[in-house]
């Protein structure tokens, strides 16, 4: 191996966090190679040796999660490590972000930094940030180093908090647009109005008032749960919190003409739960089953052991969720039906509430939807054998 292949290698080990993951072999043969040059040529920095020889330090560089490619003067390829690798010699998408690799490690070659940001869109989709530097020896650039970094996540996030911060804008000035004008109203025909008329005007700011309100407390209730503040879990039967959240919606289903079926739910289903806050997410999902179903309808609730789990099914038959919509149902302020939404008074927090409920329990909830058909959620969450929950008071 050249001069210049241990020069670079060790360049990098100095001046970036990702490098290459080195094999056991590897690391020996530089190991002797250093040696034996620094031995010939004193002008090798000492540290290049101590850095290589350093097995724990090779075992860290091991376990990088970011990609690392080293390359030559001549862009050819020295060292890459494991996460790296998984680009090399690949197809499609990941095709793609090996040529963007290359590209990069040369450019940096004419002796500038590059940084380069690669759209894959997958599946699944990835955002990776590409950077080269050149490595040198004085001021000869002897190679260059391009690290790999995925910032899909980041990305998420970031769409997600954007997207939050447009939706809550949009469903807080709804309300308060119809308040500040049913206000102007009322002010301007006070002076010999008609008492019904000023009653109507009075019930609807009560209504948008009230429809402010819960948006409010759903976004208040939504961050407690994220933090788990405010949680207190005890040992309670999954037919005790089934039943409350149906008692819950039973007088809209009745006038609404939606009939709710419960399936008989053994005593011995235990979770160990917030119980406030499960009968919550289930309300939730019977009130959501409820708003989508039209008369005659009927909604199918049943509890399964499934695997360590509890499983707590609402099956409606209702005007289902379109395929492309399925992906995002649980998304603060989304809604598949927004007119229909707004009619029937929701806030459009209730499934992120309940998938928070869900994950904070250490559970999940899912869906499966056929438009026109109907949709089934399952809620889950780990059960708990009633003797085995010592020390936790119990709830019926």
């Amino acid at each position: 191996m050249s001069l210049v292949l241990i020069v670079v290698a060790g360049t990098a080990f100095l001046l970036i966090s990702s490098v290459s993951l080195l094999t056991w072999r590897s690391a020996r043969m530089l190991r002797r190679q250093v040696a034996e040059l620094a031995a010939r040529d004193e002008s090798l920095p000492n540290q290049f040796a101590e850095a290589i020889d350093n097995e724990q330090l090779v075992e860290a560089f091991r376990a990088l999660s970011d990609g690392l490619v080293i390359v030559d003067r001549d862009g050819e390829v020295v060292l890459r490590n494991a996460a790296a690798a998984r680009f090399h010699g690949a197809r499609h998408a990941d095709a793609l972000a090996e040529q963007a690799i290359d590209e990069v490690a040369r450019a940096a070659l004419r002796g500038d930094p590059v940084e380069r940001e690669l759209q894959l869109y997958g599946p699944p989709p990835e955002t990776l940030r590409l950077r080269a530097v050149p490595l040198r020896r004085g001021s000869v650039v002897i190679g260059a180093v391009a690290s790999i970094h995925d910032v899909s996540e980041a990305h998420r996030i970031d769409s997600v908090r954007r997207d939050f911060v447009a939706n809550v804008s949009h469903e807080l000035k709804t309300p308060i647009g119809a308040l500040a004008l049913l206000a102007d109203t009322l002010v301007d025909g006070v002076d010999g109005a008609d008492p019904d008329v000023m009653r109507h005007l009075a019930g609807r700011v009560v209504g948008e008032a009230d429809r402010l309100g819960r948006i409010v407390d759903d976004l208040l209730d939504l961050s407690l749960i994220e933090a788990e503040e405010g949680s207190e879990r005890n040992s309670t039967s999954v037919a005790g919190v089934v039943g409350e959240a149906v008692e819950r919606v039973r007088p809209a289903a009745e006038v609404n003409g939606v009939a709710i079926h419960v399936e008989e739910i053994g005593a011995e289903a235990v979770i160990v739960c917030d119980r406030r806050r499960v009968v919550g997410a289930l309300t939730s999902l019977l009130d959501n089953a409820l708003k989508y179903s039209d008369a005659p309808a009927s909604i199918e609730v049943e509890a399964t052991h499934e695997q360590g789990q509890i499983a707590i099914t609402v099956r409606d038959y209702g005007i289902g969720i379109p395929t492309r919509d399925l992906e995002r149902i649980f998304e603060r302020f989304y809604r598949v039906d927004r007119a229909r939404s707004r009619d029937t008074g929701g806030t459009g927090l209730g499934l992120a509430i309940v998938r928070h409920v869900a994950r904070t329990h250490g559970g999940e909830v899912t869906v499966e939807s056929r438009e026109g058909e109907g949709s089934t959620f399952r809620f889950m969450i780990p059960d708990q054998p009633l003797r085995a929950v010592p020390g936790v008071a119990e709830a019926s």
